[in-house]
């Protein structure tokens, strides 16, 4: 029984030879991508359960088992890669005071003309790049994800967000060259 026909019948076996064959290499582009031996591991794990739970359908029409395996390790490390971004970008404690609150006058009053600055650049997006852009910073969505919240194509949200992103940050620029 060939890779691709025992990976199709979710042969237990199979699964194990294409395991033995190909962890070293998953793990080693994992590793590669995410930066962390422990992610890497993470990666890997995840990737191996996916491949178990959608065996049947892998189409060997499309490309090799290998290439299949590969391009699930690269698309889950950029994904981890993605949303630890995210989560260093998001306060995590929204609620709790700021480090200057109270003691920094000026640094609040910096942070509400910045508020101020930015709620008047959203102003020169579209409602479609708008949306696009909340749903994939603010509600911590993937490209895909937000696509799929919007109903849109992803090629689609991703121009829209990138052609927003450009929007403020010409917007912005004004502003701080008018201060």
């Amino acid at each position: 029984m060939s890779w691709s026909a025992g990976l199709r019948a979710a042969s237990p076996q199979a699964l194990r030879a294409l395991y033995d064959r190909t962890h070293r290499a998953v793990f080693t582009y994992a590793a590669r991508i995410a930066r962390s031996r422990e992610t890497a591991e993470e990666i890997a794990l995840d990737v191996y359960l996916d491949v178990w739970r959608r065996a049947a359908t892998y189409d060997p029409e499309s490309g090799s088992v290998m290439a299949w395996i590969m391009n699930q390790t690269r698309s889950r490390a950029i994904d981890r890669l993605r949303l630890e971004n995210r989560r260093k970008r998001v306060n995590p404690f929204p609620d709790a005071p700021a480090e200057s609150a109270g003691t920094d006058h000026n640094a609040a009053l910096v942070d509400d003309d910045r508020r101020r600055a930015l709620a008047i650049a959203l102003t020169v997006l579209s409602i479609d790049e708008r949306n696009a852009i909340e749903s994939a910073y603010f509600c911590d969505n993937s490209y895909s994800e937000a696509a799929e919240r919007l109903g849109e194509p992803a090629g689609t949200v991703k121009t829209r967000i990138r052609s927003g992103l450009a929007k403020l940050r010409d917007e912005l620029a004004l502003k701080s060259e008018d201060l």
